[in-house]
């Protein structure tokens, strides 16, 4: 397996022989308005692609794991060929078919989707708690199982929160990414992991290695990497975290 970090949650991952594109956000720097109610009033994406677009539009197949602009962009729409094969979480695909796409295949949630000799499983989180998360709707993430592959665990956008805790029970992922950056609105509690919710799953999974991602390319994410890296050294976890650099491959 090989992970690279595009950018924010954008991922190419090499597995089981087969390429995915997850979460493909592959809008120019400041080509987009700010998200609103946000500490921060700049606009998205904050930092540029780190190479040329051209490089990440041919994969075997998309995850798009929920339809939030930073996860699924109109450049990922004109972009990525048409008769790719998109995933997606039960509820999006009519979405995705209405943008053209003609090959989408939903996963419903105990369902396992076989492509190539890797399965896909849907597992829940919460995007915030209250009315926020109500707003926010319905996220998944997605676990990959492949022969000769380690129990991989995308969390999406989620908090630490018992649907987390039920997938780490259930499947027992020997790496997780976790979408972190602690996204954050004027009003509420975070919406993407901070950085206690990573120490959290540390803790409850101290087997697996952890992928931190989704951090300084969206206005309203506001724990950075430096910071997330002190916090783990103070925890005494910085070795079983990756923070990848932009670009950068695991």
């Amino acid at each position: 397996m090989k992970i690279q970090l595009i950018r924010n949650a954008a991922l190419w991952l090499e597995y089981g022989g087969i390429t995915f594109l997850v979460d493909p956000m592959l809008s120019e720097k400041e080509a987009n308005p700010p998200v609103p109610n946000s500490p921060q009033a700049r606009r998205n994406p904050l930092v540029p692609l780190p190479g040329p677009v051209q490089q990440w539009l041919a994969p075997d197949a998309v995850l798009v794991t929920h339809l939030h602009q930073d996860h699924w962009d109109e450049t990922a729409v004109s972009l990525l060929p048409h008769e790719l094969l998109l995933f997606c979480q039960a509820g999006d695909e009519g979405t995705l078919t209405g943008q053209g796409f003609g090959h989408v295949s939903a996963i419903e949630d105990h369902e396992a989707k076989n492509f190539r000799g890797v399965t896909l499983k849907r597992t829940g989180g919460r995007h915030g708690t209250g009315e926020i998360g109500k707003l926010m709707g319905k996220v998944s993430g997605f676990v990959f199982r492949g022969e000769g592959e380690p129990v991989l665990y995308v969390a999406g956008d989620t908090i630490w929160c018992d649907e987390v805790r039920e997938a780490l029970d259930e499947h027992k992922p020997e790496v997780i990414i976790v979408n972190a950056g602690g996204a954050q609105f004027l009003a509420g509690g975070h919406i993407t992991m901070n950085e206690q919710d990573i120490i959290e799953l540390c803790r409850y999974a101290p087997e697996a290695s952890v992928i931190a991602v989704h951090m300084e390319a969206i206005n309203h994410c506001l724990v950075t990497r430096e910071q997330l890296t002190a916090r783990l050294e103070q925890e005494g976890l910085l070795g079983r975290v990756q923070i990848p650099a932009d670009g950068e491959w695991c």
